[in-house]
């Protein structure tokens, strides 16, 4: 693995740390020397994956659409690092696949509850720390759906399309702070989410990107490291594409 920053007195909450892009995020970030917290729903997977981190990391079994899991997990979280300044949003689900006509309700809800709201009980959670240190970064990972509409995944877009209006405006809030607050919007990375999905749908999403790949986990953490970085300081409320060209603006 390449290391290319330092965080070295950093410490970061990563969101669905127990697989995918907020796993591969969290052993970047660990390699490069920050304190990590691995927050997910699955205790099980928690404790397997964080044998794996030489040194330990925390791990806290959050449900992050319940404000009372997400407030005891953060401040156990900064009791157990003694700080907390990097928020790496990444825990989602995709959801079954209707047309918005048949979509099942309390499915639409579970997406929007996971993707979008628990996105913002996670920053209302984390930001205190930040404000109170006065230096902070915050990564939320959205998706080319936000920005396009999928057909047969409206929560899915819906979600990923409220978390880059509330990027911008946690960002603009936070504007006259050393506190950056960015979001990123990948095309299809082949993780365990690709389960939820049928066949059709992966092959329209794979149709869709002009480098005809699905992206990788290594790749989306690369560019979460930098963005949680001390480096990238000017750039703050914006949208980072990672779509193998998809994207269109």
């Amino acid at each position: 693995m390449t290391v290319t920053h330092d965080f070295s007195g950093h410490a970061a909450v990563i969101t669905g740390g127990a697989r995918g892009i907020g796993l591969a995020a969290a052993q970047r970030l660990h390699a490069s020397g920050a304190k990590v917290s691995l927050w997910d729903m699955d205790a099980a997977r928690l404790a397997e994956v964080a044998a794996d981190f030489s040194g330990g990391v925390d791990i806290q079994v959050v449900d992050i659409t319940n404000w009372s899991s997400v407030e005891v997990a953060a401040t156990s979280s900064h009791a157990a690092m003694g700080d907390l300044d990097i928020l790496v949003n990444s825990a989602g689900v995709a959801g079954p696949n209707f047309k918005t006509w048949e979509f099942p309700v309390d499915e639409w809800t579970k997406v929007i509850d996971i993707d979008l709201n628990g996105t913002f009980l996670c920053c209302k959670a984390v930001v205190p720390y930040m404000r109170a240190k006065n230096y902070g970064r915050v990564v939320n990972i959205a998706s080319i759906a936000g920005k396009e509409g999928n057909p047969t995944a409206s929560p899915y877009s819906a979600a990923k399309a409220g978390v880059i209006g509330l990027t911008k405006s946690l960002g603009k809030e936070l504007a006259d702070t050393p506190i950056t607050v960015n979001c990123i919007t990948p095309a299809a990375v082949r993780t365990e989410i690709f389960d939820q999905i049928n066949q059709q749908h992966i092959d329209f999403m794979l149709s869709k990107i002009p480098m005809a790949r699905f992206g990788l986990v290594e790749e989306i953490a690369s560019l979460i490291a930098w963005l949680v970085s001390e480096e990238c300081s000017f750039s703050t409320g914006a949208v980072f594409d990672i779509s193998g060209g998809r994207a269109t603006y």
